[in-house]
């Protein structure tokens, strides 16, 4: 279970410059008034303090952060939104990559605003996984993330999610809805908009000690076939070998790779036969980058960078972990 972030002194400002622990706040808002009011400040103190400012937000936002700062916003790092979140687990990377960049001996502030729009149920549902995840995956640092929530815009669950996702609001007031990260992805993984079972119809591909190559290149004609672009296609297949190669190191040495496609994904799933020696799991593997002497947990690690969207069910039972990897549109 993840260790809960830091709560605030007070609901005030005048302590928040006082904060050493991480804090994960959501801000939500009705008018560009709104907006300014919950991240201006939030930015000026963080440039007072020294900390390193980076903000992700929609275009329309950013100019309203340059007008508003001045010639402070010369010490701000802007990014579009939609350059940044396209799917979580890479996004994930890039704030690690951020946050590694400035130091250890740093604080980072970020004004990060996820793009909701245009995402299926199942993707809207693994945004939110994204933003409960972030509890873990800084929850050893000092780093500060506010996430702006437009509420003229956004449909009533992803605002109303944002409690559940956030242990503060933006005024530094603790949000009694708040769930641990670990609850609230048993919940996504039960809600009625998550993946069901790979159909029947799958290709079925199977995993033996001898027989990764052929798994390789029977995935590569099928990505081929199914459109993938060449890079993406070499991307899947380097993701599923990573994971069969855990079946065989990690999951009983045999197993099966499903493939299949639908109108908006090439979905592989590697599922094992159950695991006959394996090491206990993190609770949330392949989402932090593993340190780089890590005797472990770099496989799954670059499954989720090179796949859009992973999903898993890890047990020594048997495992299962699903790579979706998005057509391109016709």
């Amino acid at each position: 279970m993840s260790r809960r972030p830091e709560p605030s002194p007070s609901a005030g400002r005048a302590a928040a410059m006082r904060r050493t622990g991480f804090v994960h706040q959501a801000l939500r808002y009705g008018s560009d008034v709104e907006f300014l009011g919950g991240t201006v400040d939030f930015v000026t103190d963080g440039l007072a303090a020294g900390d390193a400012v980076l903000a992700v937000v929609a275009a329309h936002n950013i100019r309203l952060l340059r007008e508003t700062l001045g010639d402070g916003s010369r010490q701000v790092e802007f990014v579009e939104a939609g350059d940044w979140y396209d799917y979580p687990s890479r996004t994930l990377g890039r704030y690690h990559a951020y946050c590694d960049r400035h130091g250890p001996d740093r604080r980072v502030r970020v004004v990060g605003e996820p793009v909701w729009t245009g995402r299926s149920d199942f993707e809207t549902r693994e945004w939110m996984r994204y933003e409960s995840l972030l509890n873990v995956a800084f929850a050893d640092s000092r780093h500060w993330i506010l996430c702006p929530y437009d509420t003229r815009r956004l449909p009533a669950d992803v605002v109303r999610t944002a409690a559940r996702t956030h242990p503060e609001l933006d005024d530094g007031s603790i949000s009694t809805a708040y769930a641990d990260p670990a609850d609230f992805s048993a919940e996504a993984e039960r809600d009625a908009r998550y993946p069901g079972s790979m159909p029947e119809a799958a290709e079925h591909i199977p995993i033996t000690r001898d027989g990764s190559a052929a798994v390789r290149r029977a995935l590569a004609a099928y990505a081929r076939r199914a459109g993938l672009p060449e890079q993406r296609t070499y991307d899947l297949v380097a993701a599923a070998h990573e994971a069969v190669v855990n079946v065989l190191r990690h999951g009983g040495g045999q197993g099966v790779v499903r493939v299949h496609s639908d109108q908006d994904y090439v979905i592989c799933e590697i599922g094992d036969e159950g695991a006959h020696t394996s090491a206990p799991l993190p609770d949330f593997p392949g989402h932090l980058p593993p340190g780089p002497r890590a005797p472990s947990g770099h496989g799954l690690w670059l499954v989720r960078q090179l796949s859009d969207l992973v999903t898993e069910r890890l047990d020594p039972a048997g495992s299962v972990v699903r790579l979706y990897f998005r057509r391109p549109a016709a």
